[in-house]
């Protein structure tokens, strides 16, 4: 049977404990599936931006792409969990339960919500090369700092984005990524570093191969 949102499902879309005060990243996507390059993105977003806690937030689907063959949302939430060993990383099918097909639904109820966190909303840089096609994207910034990270070949893509020049003036230099959680939007920064060559995609491809 497919379900179709709103629905919880126990264990899978609840939403990780937090605390007052607390640093937390938002990490989203399909994550179809989670592989080492994401992991790294989450060690060094929360070794570098100095955050409490960081949360994998596994989409019903995106909204840009074709959802048809896409996995089930519990098994890509249990999946990523086995992946990942580092207590302070939560994985989570939240926005299921709300019925949240938009991450500008999501960061406009968890900064509602939990006005007391310090949130960061995390992605990649082939992310911010496609940003302005978000539904609402000019809010998402407004509403939270941003962090964005290198991916290989994505780098000019990015920075030349429509989102990166139409939100220049709020970028913040690379050497006070620890102070990002603590900015008031819109404010966001470009990490340079380790860099993966996986994707998603190409896992796809190799496992339809064989």
């Amino acid at each position: 049977m497919t379900l179709s949102p709103p629905y919880h499902i126990p264990g899978i879309t609840n939403l990780p404990p937090s605390a007052p005060g607390m640093r937390i990243g938002l990490f989203g996507g399909s994550f179809n599936p989670m592989h080492p390059g994401h992991l790294l993105v989450m060690e060094e977003t929360l070794r570098r931006l100095e955050l409490d806690a960081l949360w994998v937030l596994v989409t019903p689907g995106n909204p840009l792409k074709d959802n048809s063959h896409l996995p089930s949302l519990e098994n890509r939430v249990l999946a990523a969990r086995a992946l990942i060993a580092n207590p302070r990383v939560r994985v989570t099918g939240f926005e299921a339960a709300r019925g949240f097909a938009y991450s500008w639904q999501t960061v406009n109820f968890l900064t509602r919500t939990l006005p007391d966190r310090r949130f960061v909303w995390i992605m990649g840089a082939d992310s911010l090369a496609d940003f302005h096609r978000w539904q609402r994207w000019r809010d998402i910034a407004a509403r939270l700092p941003i962090a964005v990270y290198v991916r290989p070949g994505s780098s000019h893509r990015a920075l030349a984005s429509r989102a990166a020049t139409t939100l220049d003036y709020a970028q913040i230099d690379e050497t006070d990524a620890a102070i990002l959680a603590q900015c008031r939007a819109p404010a966001w920064i470009y990490l340079q570093g380790r860099q993966s060559g996986l994707s998603s995609t190409a896992i796809r491809a190799s496992r339809n191969r064989h």
